[in-house]
């Protein structure tokens, strides 16, 4: 029995997104439940979301420093 390629994993709707499915992929990875077939798909995915918020957290850490140096952000106590 030849294994089908999987699709294309969707990108996930946010950042709040792919760290809930992060954190339920871990679970699963941890729980030692996962049939052998499924641990590289499942490995891969995790990849895949790790490399997803990494990019969305530099792009905010950019958009941050720009503020900063246009002092658009002043003190942050009201």
């Amino acid at each position: 029995m030849t294994k089908k390629p999987s699709p294309p994993s969707a990108a996930p709707a946010s950042y709040g997104d792919a760290v809930q499915q992060l954190e339920q992929l871990l679970s699963r990875l941890e729980s030692g439940q996962l049939p052998l077939e499924e641990l590289l798909g499942q490995y891969q995915r995790g990849a895949e979301l790790l490399r997803y918020c990494r990019e969305r957290l530099q792009v905010l850490e950019e958009q941050v420093k720009v503020l900063d140096e246009q002092g658009g952000v002043h003190g942050l106590d009201a």
